[in-house]
């Protein structure tokens, strides 16, 4: 297996997005050509059908496999039946069509398991319904993706929001993250890819069942925190994964 080479993105809050920011990201993407793009969630800013399609032409013209995942801003704001009854159609309608010539398909990447974690729902028994969350079907089912794959000497999740607090300016507060953290290091997962913190980091956690890393994208929007727009380089060879963030200057 040859070194592979992952583009790490996340919060592009298209509605609140820095057109700047998304030009740099495209230019990098379209010099270095990574065998992947990953985007973990809040693609738009109130989850407008405007905005789902213009993040749907800019994914789809970035030309490289992608994956995508959902983020508390994806779902219906401003109409509540929607929000309650089919939270997720607009967000599949967009990765769809990001998705139509540059999907990851068949053996995806070599040497990499892959599985997503859905850390959203469209509303909690608490008062902000921004922050994570992991319902035990959600996590059972990424549990389940993943022992359904061959066996690969790097394994990743993807996710939107970080499961446990990682020391940035941004919260997470994910109910269910801590058990959700500890029970995908037994399964044997080598990181935990997500966002919604707008800041990057790279964390490795220890609990009872071994270590796992925690891998956070910056934003390419308007709404910055401590840091520059920015995305995550990710390289692995020969079973090492190695992370650089990457600053807009």
């Amino acid at each position: 297996m040859g070194s592979i080479t992952i583009f790490h993105a996340s919060d592009l809050h298209f509605g609140a997005e820095d057109q700047s920011a998304l030009d740099w990201f495209a230019g990098q993407v379209a010099m270095a050509c990574p065998d992947a793009v990953f985007i973990t969630g809040d693609i738009t800013m109130r989850a407008r059908h405007s905005e789902f399609a213009a993040a749907a032409e800019w994914l789809h013209a970035l030309g490289r496999p992608l994956r995508i995942e959902i983020g508390n801003h994806d779902m219906p704001y401003f109409n509540p039946i929607e929000r309650f009854t089919n939270p997720y159609r607009r967000y599949h309608s967009m990765a769809a069509l990001a998705a139509r010539s540059n999907s990851m398909a068949g053996a995806e990447l070599p040497g990499i398991a892959m599985a997503s974690l859905l850390t959203t729902a469209p509303a909690q028994w608490r008062l902000n319904w921004s922050k994570g969350v992991v319902r035990r079907k959600a996590l059972a089912s990424t549990v389940a993706n993943l022992s359904n794959q061959p066996s690969a000497p790097i394994v990743l999740v993807t996710a939107h929001h970080p499961l446990v607090e990682t020391g940035t300016h941004g919260t997470a507060l994910t109910k269910g993250g801590s058990h959700a953290l500890e029970t995908l290091t037994k399964a044997g997962v080598t990181a935990i890819l997500s966002g919604h913190v707008h800041d990057p980091f790279d964390l490795v956690h220890d609990n009872d069942h071994g270590t796992i890393r925690m891998i956070g994208a910056g934003t390419l929007s308007e709404r910055l925190r401590s840091t520059p727009p920015s995305f995550n380089k990710l390289t692995i060879n020969h079973g090492q994964l190695t992370v650089q963030p990457q600053f807009m200057r």
